[in-house]
């Protein structure tokens, strides 16, 4: 009883009051949030001054968001909830956060420390106001895990980052969280701040808050 109300207080503790160099998440809820038509109809950018009063989203809403995001959802198939090309599974979700950048391991289901630093401006940009967001998932798409050329390769990147972007969206919007998909950031920037390869870039970023 003690473990299951500990594993219940940490999934309620907002993810601006946790550190360190692994974070175990919770097991998302599966049967949260508006129907699917109902998250269309909600669907809608959040503009940035949403972001400058937003509240932070909770370790559980922050499993959740990732799992839809593009988390395994057929364990047996290690397959995910966004679809990409040949099943190169190359799209990439990182979490940008005060208190560091976390890459998301899909098949733990676990973050990842990758950064100590606060990487939330650089993902703004120019588009300074969007720096205040709670968090920013950002998605960075390996182009060498597909086939083709580079222009082919970039292509199919970049559609299997929209499709991800999708799941967020409608993540956000079927449980009443707020967010907007962003191509603007400073991409070099981000490229040294979280150590990518030249074959790793990121598409699109999503601050998020509540």
């Amino acid at each position: 009883m003690k473990l299951i109300a500990i594993l219940t207080l940490t999934a309620v503790l907002s993810f601006a009051q946790l550190s360190g160099q692994k974070i175990e998440l919770p097991k998302p809820g599966l049967d949260k949030g508006h129907s699917v038509m109902k998250a269309l109809s909600l669907r809608k950018s959040a503009a940035a001054h949403d972001f400058q009063k937003a509240k932070d989203l909770s370790l559980a809403e922050i499993s959740e968001l990732l799992w839809a995001a593009n988390g395994v959802n057929r364990p047996s198939e290690g397959k995910r909830t966004a679809p990409s090309a040949v099943n190169a599974q190359e799209v990439d979700v990182y979490i940008l956060a005060k208190n560091g950048a976390y890459l998301y391991d899909a098949k733990t289901h676990t973050l990842n420390l990758v950064a100590s630093a606060d990487l939330r401006a650089m993902a703004a940009g120019s588009q300074t106001a969007f720096a205040a967001a709670p968090i920013i998932v950002l998605l960075v798409a390996d182009i060498s895990k597909l086939p083709g050329d580079d222009a082919n390769k970039q292509r199919l990147g970049a559609i299997d980052a929209g499709i991800v972007s999708q799941n967020i969206s409608l993540y956000c919007s079927g449980t009443g969280l707020i967010t907007r998909v962003r191509a603007s950031m400073d991409v070099p920037g981000l490229s040294q701040g979280l150590h990518l390869t030249l074959s790793q870039i990121p598409m699109l970023n999503h601050p998020t808050g509540k």
